[in-house]
């Protein structure tokens, strides 16, 4: 039987350069999990999403074996806010076992060190299913910045996303490791410290 890897979650907002920071822990050897990944898995044709998203939004699924229509379930969001409550609730449990999966295999193959980037996983309850937690951050104005050049969402649309997560000075308070993402070389740095700090046996989550 072989051992379950170590399970570090990594977490910020939109735009902290989450995405980043976990390539960097997969240079460094550990196997990347990603939920926002996982979704996009699970609405494509095949991806077993259909069924669970026809429930709550048919128009989203025009008809079976598509896939789900992610600009329908954005428009439909916007238009009917209540409706993403709904769509975590069906869509969790596909992601965990896509997650739970994910780890099984890596464990099989012996990897040491899995990163799972999850971005609501404080809002989630998911501090309680990794080893250990890594909150990645930057300023808010840094944050806006980058989600602005990015073209993909308006200001209002980056602070109501903002205004559904749990506050980063909460958040630094519950993980057991932060890095600002102020630059590469000390990101990179950063990334090989917490390995070092995981891999010390003396190490310990905060309680």
């Amino acid at each position: 039987m072989t051992d379950r890897p170590f399970v570090l979650g990594l977490t910020g907002s939109i735009a902290t350069g989450k995405t980043t920071t976990a390539r960097m822990f997969a240079e460094a050897g550990a196997e990347i999990w990603s939920a926002d990944e996982a979704v996009d898995r699970i609405y494509r044709p095949g991806g077993g999403g259909e069924d669970a998203i026809r429930r709550i939004c048919p128009e989203a699924v025009p008809r079976t074996g598509a896939g789900v229509d992610k600009q329908q379930l954005k428009t439909s969001l916007a238009e009917t806010p209540e409706l993403l409550g709904k769509l975590e609730k069906a869509v969790h449990p596909l992601v965990q076992t896509d997650r739970n999966e994910f780890i099984e295999e890596a464990g099989l193959a012996g990897t040491e060190l899995v990163v799972v980037e999850i971005p609501l996983l404080f809002e989630t309850g998911g501090e309680n299913r990794v080893d250990a937690v890594l909150l990645v951050t930057a300023p808010g104005d840094t944050q806006r910045k980058r989600v602005l050049e990015r073209g993909t969402m308006t200001e209002r649309e980056f602070e109501i996303l903002c205004s559904r997560q749990i506050p980063d000075k909460i958040k630094r308070q519950r993980a057991d490791f932060v890095i600002e993402t102020f630059s590469f070389d000390e990101t990179r740095e950063e990334v090989r410290d917490i390995i070092n700090k995981i891999k010390d046996e003396r190490w310990r989550r905060r309680s």
